[in-house]
């Protein structure tokens, strides 16, 4: 019971073509998967395997009929646009309007971070790529989450948990949590409302697309807790939590901050240690109103007639997920976990004493600094325009023109990794799970993998009439520790499946 579970982050770029207004964001994002997976991909492209997709089902147990679910909850079905799975195990592909980049399955917070940064180096490469193209105009990728015209494009968590842990629970104590959870991982946005009408700053670039408590939607009435059942692993064994609250991060601490905290929660929730009821009054409305208010002096009211602030309710978690390490580790700590701990209280301190203190640190702070020495240098009102311009530039992953690289490189924010580590996660899957198996798979046997998904590999075998799959349901096996060896002695693919036959 610690940090360590399976998990990964899914993130929707948002997508610009330079001079072009008008132009189509489907086709340029396809553009830009296609102009990837041509220059990196030499030899057959494996599809993407929907068979084992079940979008509709939902953990309250039902399954939603398709009649009446809105088409962008069909993502079980193969419309032809642009997908790619990479030889580190992450998967490249267009989701509708947009560019989105999957996470390879890890197991611990700084691999998430890890490979979310490779994911934003993989983004940066594809558009460039693209611009490339003969008469193709430059397209700009941005790490954000709404465009301000009333348009919002995600930022997804998914963590792997026990199915016997009572979905009931997983509501009850995690609303509070994700209400709170945006004062440490907010991106920061101008503007309120979901058109950004509103005038003002405001902490999470997703909380004003709330709608709703728990649903199944993901781009409609959008709920706190999504209830999508579809656990890739043994479905009598686990579920995979579907996160779609999180605002996208560019900030390592943040990232980090943003799975480590919910894994411990996670945890406690599984190990029904959270006796205390944190229940939120409003939870909806109370989501919006602690983004709005910068300040962080916004009390939430809880069903017990207490008032708190965000950063006092984050408080009551760490003071649970202490007292939860101590019961089951005692001093025998690992590393990450204890990490995370440390990190979470120093920062919900600094969040109560002075919260531009932590502007190193978490975006929204960061963004907010940047943002206030601009006002202050031209005298700008929070309605004026040109902030909005700056806080788009914030999430530009362009090195040369985004605000956040220009921070990291004068030093202004800190960091968890080295550049190498992320560059060799562009390329090389985590070591502790099955992307393992898909990723080496991808780059040693690529003319003989047909398609894949994060529950198989299926391999097209010279002299057999049917495609073989084989199956990776268990998120924790063909790990290197697992299957490395017997992937450095198959020369070939059939020498590959006729180990794993026997």
């Amino acid at each position: 019971m610690s940090v360590r579970r399976v998990m990964g982050t899914e993130v929707e770029y948002g997508i610009a073509v330079q001079g072009q207004a008008g132009a189509n964001p489907m086709v340029a994002s396809s553009q830009v998967v296609n102009a990837y997976a041509s220059a990196t991909i030499r030899a057959r492209r494996a599809r993407w395997d929907f068979e084992e997709e079940s979008p509709l089902r939902d953990a309250r147990g039902f399954d939603m009929s398709r009649q009446v679910a809105d088409p962008s909850q069909l993502t079980d079905e193969d419309l032809g646009l642009a997908n790619v799975i990479l030889t580190n195990g992450a998967r490249l592909y267009v989701d509708h309007a947009h560019p989105e980049y999957s996470t390879p399955e890890v197991v611990t917070p700084l691999d998430v971070v890890r490979w979310d940064k490779a994911g934003e180096a993989v983004m940066l490469d594809a558009a460039r790529l693209a611009h490339q193209l003969p008469g193709n105009p430059s397209i700009v990728l941005y790490k954000n989450n709404t465009d301000n015209k009333g348009a919002s494009y995600g930022a997804h968590e998914n963590y792997l948990m026990r199915r016997s842990t009572p979905f009931a629970d997983i509501v009850r104590h995690l609303i509070p949590f994700f209400v709170s959870r945006q004062v440490v991982t907010g991106a920061g946005r101008v503007g309120r409302g979901q058109d950004g009408r509103g005038t003002g700053f405001q902490i999470s670039q997703r909380a004003d697309f709330f709608e709703v408590e728990v649903g199944l939607e993901t781009t409609l009435k959008r709920p706190i807790i999504n209830t999508r059942d579809e656990p890739h692993a043994d479905p009598e064994k686990y579920r995979r939590l579907h996160v779609i609250i999180g605002d996208a991060n560019l900030a390592e601490i943040s990232t980090y901050l943003k799975v480590g905290t919910t894994a411990l929660v996670l945890a406690m929730i599984e190990a029904k240690f959270i006796n205390r009821d944190l229940t939120v009054d409003t939870p909806v409305s109370s989501l919006r109103a602690v983004s709005h208010d910068a300040s962080l002096r916004h009390l939430v009211t809880l069903a017990d007639g207490r008032r708190l602030t965000a950063v006092q309710l984050q408080m009551e978690y760490l003071d649970l997920a202490k007292k939860f390490v101590e019961d089951r580790f005692g001093s025998d700590v690992d590393a990450q976990t204890s990490d995370v701990l440390a990190r979470w209280e120093e920062v919900l301190d600094r969040l109560e004493r002075d919260p531009m203190s932590l502007a190193d640190q978490l975006d929204w702070v960061a963004k907010l600094k940047l943002l206030e020495q601009y006002r202050s240098r031209d005298g700008l009102d929070w309605d004026d325009a040109k902030l909005q311009l700056i806080d788009l530039q914030y999430s530009d992953i362009r090195p040369e023109k985004g605000l956040y690289h220009r921070l990291v490189g004068a030093g202004r924010i800190r960091r968890l990794l080295g550049d190498d580590q992320v560059v060799a996660a562009i390329t090389e899957p985590p070591e502790e799970t099955r992307a393992y198996f898909r990723g080496r798979c991808l780059e040693k046997y690529a003319d003989q993998v047909a398609a894949a998904s994060w529950d198989s590999v299926i391999f097209d075998l010279p002299g057999r009439e049917s495609l073989q799959r084989v199956p990776t349901i268990d998120p924790l096996r063909g790990s290197r520790a697992h299957v490395g060896g017997l992937i450095d002695a198959s020369p070939t693919a059939t020498d590959l499946v006729r180990a794993l036959s026997r």
